[in-house]
């Protein structure tokens, strides 16, 4: 939770200075440890907050870590109320170079390869990744890392 809560950091100016409410709620202790290689879990959190701050341009953004019980894992979990995922568009939302052509954003510069990244990128951890999304809602990103240190090489 603390490497999380130091990535996250990066945003808070950033969140401010647009008006956004920003909660990170990284300070709870897992029940086991969670191992993820640095590089890789900097690329996951900062492109899942990225994307947050992209399409929200009111409401909130929360980062959020603990832990699902039942499955053993570690979770992270990205919300934000911005524009939100058409629902026709959520099965492609991990697809390289796939752009949601309609969303609203800061910008409409990027190229597609972040979320198939982050996609890449958790899987190396064999760990999981999903989004719920509804238009003109939000969305929110989910991401399972099992405890331990088994899932690395």
């Amino acid at each position: 939770p603390a490497l999380t809560a130091d990535l996250a950091s990066v945003f808070r100016s950033a969140c401010e200075k647009a008006s956004l409410r920003y909660r990170v709620e990284c300070s709870n202790k897992l029940s086991r440890a969670t191992f993820v290689d640095v590089d890789m879990w900097e690329k996951i959190v900062l492109n899942l907050i990225s994307n947050a701050y992209k399409y929200t341009l009111q409401g909130e953004i929360e980062v959020r870590v603990d832990e699902d019980i039942s499955s053993k894992c570690a979770r992270l979990t990205v919300r934000d109320t911005g524009c939100g995922v058409p629902a026709t568009e959520l099965p492609h939302m991990f697809e390289r170079f796939h752009r949601v052509s309609s969303s609203r954003g800061r910008t409409h510069e990027g190229t597609g390869i972040g979320l198939a990244l982050v996609y890449e990128l958790v899987q190396l951890h064999h760990g999981t990744i999903r989004a719920k999304s509804q238009a003109d809602q939000g969305t929110t990103f989910t991401v399972t890392i099992p405890f331990g240190s088994e899932h690395l090489p």
